[in-house]
């Protein structure tokens, strides 16, 4: 009977070892306050080395693109639209067409108008991280940045 339950807990933990979950994006957010009552959000990407992940730009037909979206409150107006920094291009066979994306890290920025008070910015990030040899389905991310 010990032995029935050894080989049952072995299989177990080796089931276990192999179905881990792969998360090689990482995700910081910062708020950088400047003059005349404005900010810049800062939402930094970090990725482990042969992964990626796309553009905010990214064509139609193709991995998903990288979303941001910034839920209304009152204590912030946003000023424009989301940056990032000139991404990679590259011809990628899985998509059969071009593909803008970012390795190792990324920061993508947001300006913004600060209302007199304190208060909270929510927002939610969408990405596709792929490699050579795969994509991990898209994720979403909830964010809070203190104002």
């Amino acid at each position: 009977m010990k032995k029935i339950l050894l080989i049952i807990i072995a299989a177990f933990i080796g089931t276990n070892a192999f179905c881990q979950i792969e998360k090689p994006v990482t995700w910081s957010f910062a708020l950088k306050k400047e003059k005349n009552n404005e900010a810049v959000i800062l939402l930094k990407a970090s990725i482990k080395s042969s992964w990626h992940i796309y553009s905010l730009d990214q064509k139609e037909g193709g991995p998903v693109k990288t979303t941001i979206t910034f839920l209304p409150a009152a204590g912030y107006t946003l000023i424009g639209r989301s940056s990032q920094p000139q991404p990679q291009t590259k011809f990628e066979k899985a998509f059969n067409m071009k593909v803008s994306y970012f390795e190792n890290t990324v920061v993508f920025q947001q300006r913004i108008k600060l209302k007199p008070g304190k208060g909270t910015l929510h927002g939610k990030l969408e990405y596709m991280t792929c490699n050579n040899q795969k994509c991990l389905p898209p994720e979403d991310l909830d964010f809070t940045i203190n104002l």
